[in-house]
């Protein structure tokens, strides 16, 4: 087998042992569960439809409501569930819809019924129900916020006291018991910010809320109205307690890496960790790892070569032009350039199969990709200035296609590093 087709070989068994399904399955019978059928179940995320599947093969005949990505891969789910496709990563209409089915399910149990609630990314964007706003002027305010420089944290606090399902609200909205299992997209694994948390109690409030805007000079009369309302107790806040609710973390980025490692040792190659929380930009990450990878080759540190480098977490893509991309394919081409010709066997995918604006999950390098590039007429940095890592791989035939996977444990990156040779 050669490099290449090890590193995609490892991203794809990564993704079957840390599926939704496999991720899912020793929590069915888990004690806080005792074994009991709920009496009523929602999936929502980009692994609804693999883990509500998993759900009804443990509870068959519950009654199902699954909120999946208009592009989810199709799965054929019994009768008893009723699938409802909204959109991502920007709401629309359908998410309107999706989260309004949501709450009344959830609203019409009773306080002595149990609720199984699964939770997975994605999730904020599949349901959508604006409170005190419309879905354009939360839609506006996000922009603003992103364009401002905020961070999720901030944007979160927000967003949650624009919503009725945000912050602990879909909750809320049931007297029934709530067992919520989630799959974790987020570096650090906090549960009330997968999805924007909408079975999390929450601890912001309205007041803090209107101090991001203020902070961020953004006028946005309706929402300050929105907020102004919250602060004064005319509108009531998020929940900072819901005792009738247990959620527990299933999944994560680290099963991913973990299983990635697993499978390339099975075939020989030692692998070895870097971390999980990788975040930042893209092109700032790309540097770190070739130092790093530099730093393995000449001196065995952290690890002595030949290896493959495994790490997780979440890049960030500031946008300066308007090309064809995402945040694995941007990590890529800029890695290509600080590795230069000297360069590696690498993989960068996102475990969901897509990569921002283009058709691939991500991007593979080669020792000589910086070679073929420049022989083919492309211009890695100019490529790069344009936010086009996407068009630049596809030229390459370096693009990884695999289709939307079910899956949403964020991204991983492998490089291989071997000697360098005198």
């Amino acid at each position: 087998m050669n490099i290449r087709s090890l590193l995609e070989g490892a991203y794809r068994a990564a993704l079957e042992a840390a599926g939704p399904a496999q991720l899912l399955a020793p929590h069915l019978n888990a004690p806080h569960l005792n074994a009991e059928k709920p009496d009523f179940i929602l999936a929502f995320g980009k692994a609804a439809l693999p883990m509500a599947r998993a759900a009804l093969a443990a509870f068959p005949g519950v009654q199902t409501l699954v909120i999946a990505p208009k592009d989810s891969e199709h799965l054929e789910l019994p009768a008893e569930a009723h699938l409802m496709l909204s959109s991502h990563p920007v709401p629309d209409a359908s998410s309107v819809a999706a989260a309004h089915a949501a709450l009344t399910r959830l609203g019409a149990l009773k306080e002595e019924q149990h609720a199984l609630v699964l939770v997975s990314g994605g999730g904020s964007a599949l349901m959508a129900a604006p409170d005190g706003v419309t879905l354009e002027h939360k839609q506006a305010l996000t922009r603003a916020l992103l364009r401002a420089g905020a961070d999720i944290g901030e944007i979160n606090t927000v967003r949650k006291h624009l919503s009725h399902v945000k912050g602990g609200r879909l909750a809320a909205a049931t007297r029934a018991r709530v067992t919520a299992l989630l799959i974790s997209d987020v570096v650090g694994d906090d549960p009330s910010v997968i999805a924007s948390g909408p079975t999390v109690p929450d601890r912001t409030t309205f007041a803090q809320a209107l101090a991001v805007l203020d902070h961020y000079g953004i006028s946005a009369p309706e929402v300050r109205g929105h907020f102004q309302a919250g602060v004064a107790g005319r509108v009531p806040e998020t929940p900072d307690h819901l005792p009738h609710v247990t959620n527990t973390v299933i999944g994560s980025n680290r099963h991913l890496l973990e299983a990635a490692q697993a499978y390339l040792e099975g075939q020989g190659m030692r692998a070895v960790i870097l971390s999980d929380s990788f975040e930042g930009e893209a092109r700032e990450l790309a540097r770190a790892h070739a130092a790093i990878a530099r730093s393995v080759q000449r001196h065995g540190s952290p690890a002595r070569p030949p290896v493959v480098l495994l790490s997780g977490g979440e890049a960030t893509v500031t946008l300066r032009g308007d090309g064809v991309g995402g945040r694995n394919q941007e990590f890529a081409l800029a890695l290509l350039l600080a590795l230069g010709e000297r360069g590696l066997h690498v993989l960068s995918a996102g475990s969901d199969g897509v990569d921002g604006s283009s058709p691939a999950a991500g991007a593979f390098l080669t020792p000589d990709s910086l070679v073929r590039a420049r022989a083919a007429g492309l211009d890695a940095r100019a490529f790069l200035a344009r936010n086009d890592s996407g068009s630049f791989f596809a030229a390459l035939h370096d693009g990884l296609v695999t289709g939307p996977s079910g899956h949403n444990l964020n991204d991983l990156r492998l490089i291989a590093v071997e000697s360098l040779e005198p």
